[in-house]
């Protein structure tokens, strides 16, 4: 499907609000031709051209329409003049005005209802990409560019605004008011109006030659675009690291590298552009140029055409050239909006790998345990999960451990579904995770990181992620277990507090038992903890300590451990090294072996 055709799907919902446009645009139209025509009269009463019908005309065989309504209008003016120009002038003038009020009163009556629809598109377009990019997988986030995802729901459906919605209301308007000029001009004069006709399109071809690249120069532009976004919110990420090593001078050179490019393909885009204004001006001053030519010598040397006529036909034929060198124009505009459109597409016609079945099995209750049946897992082509086997019974905690790129994240990653295996298969009592609903699926998990992820809204809100529908009594007793309600009473709105950009407000030890606490709210039966001690400080680890261990009360707990001292107490402990486990028991008998896990607690110097 083009991408027209696929953004014009956005406007059906409002086709209330474009038949509305459509219908004051017609008005618009008529009454734009009308303010024009009426000039006439008035030019015929300040050249002496034509005499007031004293009788009113009749419409027979012998009069054409046209003729009869200009004779009716004559005759109207003539009866209220009387045989006073000045008078006569007066009720032109004042016919002219009423026109013209009409007229600006319907343009502004069409751009009213298409405001709605201009803006509703964009609304739902943004909407729609939103939830494309939250149900993308983790693999997708991995390998695409946070930038270029924001460029696509925010310049990108600007791009469009301002060039097919822009557009799609001219192509509405400027058709019908060239159709309604030209049925005038008809009326004045067929010869010359043939002659426009015939120009028109020749134009329009030799303007459409210089658009034909701007398709492929906007896509560039708009990547470009997105690598600027990309880089900006990884050095706002980054501005500790930045400052302290002092780099400032390395990211800057490196922006203006990224923005030089930018100005350079924005450049070539621009020129193309503004090609469009002087190719269609020349033209159309030809084809006044022509039409003032064979006008002239109707009027001079025929004498077949009044001057007051040709005056009117004139102003009638800037009016068509006017909205044709608009559509012209409108055309470069589509050009460029058509790769913005092919990008948000892109978000729009994928599909996640990783999604519910179209016949979902039921998800068990679980009653006894959780599976990974000869397990193989790859980041593109490196092996970080070979052929594991694991069973978790419910109940238990379960500890992950190992050096870094052991495996350990993905495998809880794989168990919670932000990834599929390659080989192998995991299960919940006997039935394969991609068997079952994907959301029903993830509502039995709670999910703990070591960078505990936030939201810049208030503590009940972050709370409420977990569980729209809890009580304030649940939320309290959330806090309570996560060992967050005494820090929490003492923000300054209590648990109205807004926390800032990733929770920016609190200290570490807070942010990650407010983590704890959502983990807690949610009820889930399984509970993964990455690393959720290993960033903090011994206080803050101790309190975060006690949160996870009230939290685990009688809850199935996976566990991926950096600082292994908080995981002597664990039912059991899987080491994992290079995809593989390599150690599987309790912390004494792991010790007893002698083996890698001892080495691992050595190296952290523990007793």
């Amino acid at each position: 499907m083009s991408p027209i055709r696929y953004i014009l799907r956005y406007a059906l919902p409002y086709k209330g609000h474009i038949a509305l446009n459509m219908l004051f645009n017609v008005l618009y139209a008529i009454f734009n031709a009308l303010s024009l025509v009426t000039l006439m009269p008035m030019l015929e009463v300040l050249f002496g051209e034509q005499k007031f019908p004293t009788e009113k005309p009749a419409w027979d065989s012998e009069l054409s329409m046209q003729d009869w309504a200009f004779d009716s209008f004559r005759y109207m003016a003539g009866q209220y003049a009387q045989g006073d120009n000045q008078k006569a002038l007066t009720f032109v003038i004042a016919a002219i005005l009423i026109t013209f009020f009409l007229k600006n009163l319907f343009n502004y009556g069409a751009l009213f209802f298409i405001t709605f629809m201009r803006h509703g598109v964009v609304k739902d377009l943004q909407n729609d990409v939103y939830a494309k990019i939250i149900s993308f997988s983790a693999r997708f986030h991995s390998e695409n560019k946070k930038g270029d995802t924001l460029a696509r729901i925010t310049s990108d459906v600007k791009e469009v605004q301002n060039s097919f919605l822009s557009v799609l209301e001219m192509l509405i308007r400027e058709p019908i008011t060239i159709v309604s000029a030209l049925i005038f001009m008809f009326a004045i004069s067929a010869k010359l109006t043939l002659f426009v006709l015939i120009f028109i399109p020749i134009a329009g071809w030799l303007i459409s030659i210089v658009g034909k690249t701007l398709k492929s120069r906007s896509e560039r532009v708009q990547r470009e675009l997105g690598e600027v976004l990309s880089f900006v919110e990884e050095s706002l990420s980054g501005i500790p690291i930045i400052q302290i090593f002092t780099a400032e001078h390395a990211f800057r050179k490196k922006f203006s590298i990224i923005t030089k490019r930018l100005f350079s393909f924005s450049n070539n885009l621009a020129h193309r552009q503004n090609l469009a204004s002087p190719i269609s001006e020349f033209l159309g001053i030809a084809v006044i140029g022509v039409v003032l030519y064979i006008g002239g010598n109707l009027v001079l040397v025929e004498q077949s055409l009044s001057g007051a006529a040709f005056i009117t036909y004139m102003l009638l034929a800037y009016g068509v050239l006017t909205p044709a060198k608009s559509m012209s124009k409108a055309m470069y505009s589509v050009r460029k909006g058509n790769a913005a459109a092919q990008r948000i597409m892109e978000y729009l016609y994928h599909e996640s790998e990783i999604q519910s079945p179209k016949k979902a099995q039921k998800l068990p209750e679980f009653t006894d345990h959780i599976s990974l049946n000869d397990v193989t897992f790859k980041y593109e082509d490196v092996d970080v999960i070979q052929g594991l086997s694991l069973t978790i019974p419910k109940g238990t905690s379960l500890a992950l451990v190992g050096s870094s790129g052991s495996g350990k994240t993905t495998l809880a990653n794989l168990v919670a579904r932000f990834y599929d295996p390659l080989e192998g298969s995991i299960t919940i009592d006997g039935v394969a995770i991609n068997k079952v609903d994907l959301n029903q699926l993830r509502s039995m998990f709670g999910y703990v990181t070591q960078d505990a992820v936030l939201f810049h809204d208030s503590v009940k809100n972050n709370l409420l992620t977990a569980r729209p529908e809890a009580s304030d009594e649940e939320l309290q007793k959330a806090l309570e277990i996560a060992n967050a309600a005494s820090f929490v009473a003492e923000l300054p709105h209590g648990i109205e507090t807004v926390i800032g950009d990733s929770g920016n407000k609190l200290s570490g030890g807070q942010k990650q038992r407010l983590a704890i606490a959502r983990a807690v709210l949610k009820d889930p039966p399984v509970m993964i903890l990455d690393e959720a001690t290993s960033a903090l400080d011994t206080e803050s680890e101790k309190l975060v300590q006690d949160a996870l261990h009230n939290m685990m009360q009688n809850r199935t707990s996976l566990i991926i451990a950096h600082r292994l001292s908080t995981i002597k107490s664990v039912d059991e402990i899987v080491v994992l090294d290079k995809g593989k486990i390599v150690e599987r028991g309790n912390h004494e008998s792991l010790m007893a072996q002698n083996g890698m896990y001892k080495k691992l607690i050595e190296l952290q110097s523990f007793e």
